[in-house]
């Protein structure tokens, strides 16, 4: 009964082998590589197992290298998987810049794809320029009138500039500040409108692309548009704060010559009291001249009279006055 179970035992052992084997070490990948012309060793895939790196990620990247023509190693692309880079994108970028004739060595796209941009899409923006559409930028001309005009801008991918070099948005801002600056360097706003595509030579000889990613190859004015006055706006607004300022300054005055006037009514008061005081003085001054014999009877009397004379003739002036005095016919 032990001999006839043996056989069974062995035979299940040898397939649990198998399919240790066949899961552990990628035989098919193997063969698939040997099938290319990949010479890959099965305890090298043993190895990148242990090293945990996905041996498909790596081999099946090598066998299009190879295929292309490439000089790529397997330790090459091993370590670029284990430093977290693409493996697959970056052959596939090296590929089509091997067909493009374009001199992209394997540690320069490694060191492109590590620093998080993407070196296939660079490769292919090389060949395939890229068409950057800025949005509406607004300048002054020095007449006073805004002007908006709508640029696209188009750039072709620096590999040499691509670590490091800065993006689309610093291109679109260098583009934008240079448009300002030609705009508002000219006369009128009728310069632009006629000749737009001065902006274009003014902003491109520059040098805009210094320091970026990118080699600009063309900039297009593709819309001009006419915006406010903003010049007549300023003026009106300097109008406005002039004539807030002569108010506020006609108001102080205003207000200077009532207090003067309120000044002077009190000094006019004060002025009375003063001769109503002198006036009271007068009695005590003809008691006194009358007391020490300096002034006579007939002379008081003379002096009575006079002050009456002189109250008639006052009162005979206010009654002709108002015989005078036009008739109000406003009844």
């Amino acid at each position: 009964m032990e001999l006839e179970i043996l056989p069974i035992i062995i035979i299940a052992i040898i397939l649990i082998a198998i399919a240790v084997l066949f899961t552990f070490v990628p035989v098919m990948l193997w063969i698939s590589a040997l099938a290319a012309g990949v010479k890959v060793g099965l305890f090298t895939l043993v190895g990148m197992r242990l090293r945990r790196v996905i041996p498909s990620r790596v081999i099946n990247p090598l066998i299009k290298a190879y295929k292309a023509g490439l000089d790529v190693s397997t330790n090459q692309l091993e370590s670029h998987y284990l430093a977290g880079g693409n493996v697959d994108r970056v052959v596939n970028a090296l590929i089509a810049a091997h067909r493009a004739n374009i001199e992209l060595p394997f540690e320069r796209g490694a060191a492109i794809d590590l620093a998080g941009r993407n070196v296939l899409e660079a490769v292919q923006m090389s060949v395939n320029p890229k068409v950057i559409e800025t949005p509406f930028i607004a300048g002054i001309a020095m007449d006073g009138i805004e002007v908006k005009a709508l640029a696209r801008i188009t750039v072709r991918a620096n590999i040499d500039r691509l670590v490091g070099g800065a993006g689309e948005e610093t291109v679109i801002a260098r583009v934008g500040e240079g448009v300002v600056s030609t705009i508002g360097s000219s006369k009128t706003h009728k310069q632009v409108l006629e000749d737009p595509d001065s902006i274009s030579h003014t902003v491109l000889a520059k040098g805009l692309d210094s320091g970026t990613a990118f080699e600009i190859l063309s900039i297009d004015i593709a819309d001009v548009d006419i915006g406010k006055n903003i010049g007549a706006i300023l003026q009106t607004d300097q109008a406005q704060a002039d004539k807030n300022i002569a108010q506020a300054k006609a108001e102080e005055r205003r207000a200077m010559a009532v207090a003067r006037e309120q000044e002077m009514s009190a000094r006019v008061e004060e002025m009375r009291a003063y001769v109503v005081e002198a006036e009271a003085e007068v009695p005590k001054a003809l008691a006194e001249a009358l007391r020490s014999g300096n002034m006579g009877v007939m002379d008081y009397m003379n002096y009575k009279n006079i002050d009456a004379d002189t109250d008639m003739r006052g009162t005979i002036g206010n009654m002709t006055d108002k015989n005078h005095e036009p008739e109000n016919n406003d009844k």
